[in-house]
């Protein structure tokens, strides 16, 4: 198997965010990749520049960041359809997996493709290696990100070329790929979330070595999210088996619900709901499970209480708040009388 180690570079409005096109907030100016073999040695590369079409002033931050500017992409840039079809006839047909630095490339260049009505011909679920996911878990907490040009500076590898250009970022993210510990790390796929199970039948699950994915499909609402079994039913990590609640579901802000289950064979198994927006401004579900510590069963009891505390002071407050309008009402009418 092929690793497309590819990185992308991005302008955006001038104005801000009131100025964004719908569903194109970032629109793509280069894309630059180096191809490995499954030695992870380099055997190819790619670099075009993208001539653009909807954002014809730069962001002062992309020109700042990128030193680019709209003349050389105007001059030597091409239509973004063009170098896209290029890209993926230059991925081959060989079996490959995608690799990036961070979570946003795969979905930012798949907004590209549906802004210029190209098919969309990766699979569901777009499974892709986050290298600076793998970085981190290999020489981190797993929590907090570091930077690609930090992680070469820790890793004393030679910066022979310039950081924050397309082709040079997937350089580095490929040295960074091939000095990882692939055969412990390699297990922790990412996933993209831009193209969603259409169906029932298309969501999908995710195994781990410590944890395991659940992904739903679009939602009209929250609600109907906490509505599904397959969503909140929980399953041990380790056997598999459906599991009782020792804690139900409880909302904690406004994205995310926690429970606490228990295997008679392995433990507390916690469980996470994320709630997330879809492009079509809908709802969908990532759900993970993982084995809880003693620790983790304390902090999320702390949470459920924390939570119930805040809603019965919010009540308390609304209910308290009943008699001043009802006054501010009777002034008003007394005032027309």
């Amino acid at each position: 198997m092929n690793y497309i180690v590819f990185d992308l570079e991005w302008n955006q409005s001038p104005n801000g965010k009131e100025d964004s096109v719908e569903h194109l907030p970032f629109e793509i100016i280069e894309i630059g990749a180096v191809k490995l073999n499954g030695n992870f040695e380099e055997t190819g590369a790619f670099h075009k520049l993208i001539r653009p079409k909807v954002y014809k002033k730069m962001h002062f931050k992309i020109s700042e960041v990128t030193h680019m500017d709209m003349a050389k992409l105007r001059q030597e840039g091409e239509p973004f359809d063009v170098v896209m079809n290029r890209f993926l006839a230059w991925c081959g047909e060989e079996e490959y997996c995608f690799c990036t630095w961070g979570s946003m490339d795969l979905t930012e260049l798949q907004r590209n493709m549906a802004y210029h009505k190209l098919p969309n011909p990766f699979p569901r679920p777009l499974l892709y290696l986050d290298i600076q996911k793998l970085y981190c878990l290999q020489y981190g907490d797993g929590k907090n990100k570091v930077s690609l040009d930090m992680a070469i500076q820790l890793q004393e590898m030679e910066e022979e070329r310039p950081f924050h250009r397309a082709l040079d970022d997937a350089y580095y993210t490929g040295r960074i790929l091939s000095a990882l510990d692939m055969e412990t790390y390699g297990t922790y796929v990412s996933v993209d979330y831009y193209g969603l199970p259409r169906n029932k039948a298309e969501e999908y699950r995710l195994y781990f070595p410590e944890y395991s994915k659940y992904v739903s499909r679009e939602f009209d609402s929250r609600e109907d999210i906490l509505k599904d079994k397959d969503i909140t039913d929980m399953k041990c990590v380790k056997c598999n088996r459906m599991l009782r609640k020792k804690l139900r579901w409880f909302p904690y802000g406004q994205r995310f619900y926690f429970c606490l289950a228990v295997c008679p064979e392995h433990g507390v198994v916690k469980g996470k709901i994320r709630v997330k927006k879809s492009e079509d401004d809908r709802f969908y579900a990532v759900k993970t499970a993982k084995m809880a510590d003693a620790q983790d069963v304390e902090l999320l009891v702390q949470r459920k209480e924390d939570g119930r505390k805040k809603r019965s002071a919010k009540a308390h407050h609304k209910e308290a708040l009943k008699p001043l309008k009802g006054r501010s009402k009777q002034n008003q009418s007394d005032k027309v009388s």
